[in-house]
């Protein structure tokens, strides 16, 4: 695992800290069976990442690593269930709750899909759950790449689907404890070789650059000192009178809207989708604390800044840097509180520091344990609310054979009151909440307040 990745998993062991992604599609009728488990069999055997277990390091010197699961067994992450109720959409939400508030099996794959028949006008469900060590959201997007198809009728087979066994065989013997410790020593070995020869280029550009202009190296590494001191700021407590409670209970909802709609009120102040999603979200986070008689001004937000470009576009793992920053909510015009949202984003996407994330994240894991638990954790239990925006695909897609109508997002809480994530498909936005219970008892409410908040921006961008 990276260091980023490691410590996402280490930090687990407050299980309020967990980092579950949950999708949860709508189908327009049941799909295919034997398609369906064709392709998620041809899925698993194209990447490896999903039969695989993560394996702790004996010594403590080094990450957990990715491991063939000697004991895969597909049909443990693939289970069928019937809708209850009348089968609404709410109805499968319900279904998605329980699968989301629980904890993996730490020995096996990290993943789950469950198909949920028996939807009201014959429809069907699908809930798609992983771990965040696994991948992030732009990546969780490539892994499902294999599910989906451009229309209802079956794509020709691959190579790769005719002819070749179920899943590989694991030939190689399992390692014994003294492969363990001997493979940490050699990553450790490794690394300081890599961390030393960075170190030196780094020394050799510094060098170079204080020998053209010794004011402004100077001023750069002050620059990324003080990003990386920003970026790890201690904070004790949420910014929310009112959201304070953290708890393991898991609460889903959605709302969607046009992307089109959000598009252009993001452009009415030269700005971006982004921009104004998060303006709406801030305004219904107002709205809620308003309706509660708590006035607030400012709340904490913590958003990942996409770090696929480049060489690392196609790496698998996470390739994201989250950031913790005040965002305003009482900006009563739409327009202007867009305005100021768009330069702080801006800002914080800007920080120095963000490439060097997997540093920072190695130095707090060689912390104990327990220490780094309490000192990041203590970090994340201080944000009060998550926003994270993943695009989707523009147009409609299928699975084996039935059309999927909907493609709900719903990001992990990792010990913020609530996680708003946005997912565009098919000239849509899908927005999928997910809240505490004990910090929101009341997630009808704060839906509502969301929704309001997200017209009354559209509603601006509509009039500009």
């Amino acid at each position: 695992m990276s260091d980023a990745d490691a410590l996402m998993w280490t930090i687990e062991r407050d299980p309020v800290l967990r980092s579950t992604i949950v999708g949860v599609w709508v189908l327009d009728r049941p799909p295919d069976p034997d398609r369906m488990r064709a392709k998620l069999e041809a899925t698993v055997r194209s990447i490896p990442r999903m039969r695989q277990r993560v394996v702790q390091d004996p010594l403590g010197v080094a990450p957990p690593r990715w491991a063939e699961d000697e004991d895969f067994h597909f049909d443990y992450h693939v289970r069928r269930v019937a809708a209850p109720g009348k089968g609404t959409r709410d109805d499968l939400l319900s279904v998605a709750e329980p699968i989301a508030m629980q904890a993996f099996d730490r020995d096996r794959p990290l993943w789950e899909f469950t198909q949920v028949d028996g939807l009201e006008g014959g429809r069907a469900g699908a809930v798609l759950k992983l771990h965040h060590a696994m991948s992030d959201g732009v990546g969780l997007v490539r892994m499902t790449e294999g599910l989906v198809e451009r229309s209802a009728d079956p794509e020709p087979p691959s190579v790769s689907d005719t002819g070749e066994p179920d899943f590989p065989e694991v030939t190689a013997d399992p390692w014994s404890p003294l492969d363990e410790a001997l493979d940490a020593l050699r990553y450790q070995a490794s690394r300081r070789v890599e961390q030393g020869r960075s170190a030196a280029g780094a020394v050799l550009h510094g060098l170079g650059r204080l020998a053209r202009g010794p004011i402004g190296a100077l001023q750069e590494a002050a620059d990324v000192a003080g990003s990386a001191g920003r970026l790890l700021a201690p904070a004790s407590e949420p910014l929310s009178p009112l959201m304070r409670g953290r708890s393991l209970t898991v609460k889903l909802h959605t709302f969607s809207r046009s992307l089109a709609a959000l598009r252009a009120a993001g452009k009415s102040i030269d700005g971006t989708v982004n921009d104004a999603f998060v303006a709406g979200i801030a305004g219904g986070f107002c709205r809620y604390h308003a309706q509660h008689g708590k006035a607030v001004d400012e709340l904490r937000m913590s958003m990942p800044v996409n770090l696929r470009h480049g060489e690392n576009a196609r790496k698998a793992g996470n390739q994201f840097a989250p950031v913790r920053f005040a965002v305003p909510v009482s900006v009563a015009d739409p327009k202007e509180r867009m305005r100021e949202i768009h330069a702080r984003v801006t800002k914080e996407r800007a920080e120095p520091s963000l490439p060097a994330l997997d540093i920072l994240a190695g130095a707090l894991n060689r912390l104990p344990g327990a220490a780094a638990t309490a000192a990041f954790g203590g970090m994340l239990k201080s944000v009060d609310f998550i926003t994270s925006n993943v695009p989707g695909p523009p147009f409609p897609v299928w699975m084996s054979g039935a059309r999927i109508v909907e493609m709900i997002p719903f990001g992990p809480l990792s010990g913020a009151a609530a996680n708003i994530t946005l997912f565009s498909y098919d000239g849509e936005v899908q927005v999928g909440v997910t809240s505490d219970g004990v910090a929101i008892p009341d997630p009808q409410r704060l839906v509502a307040c969301l929704e309001a908040g997200m017209d009354e921006v559209l509603a601006a961008g509509a009039a500009a």
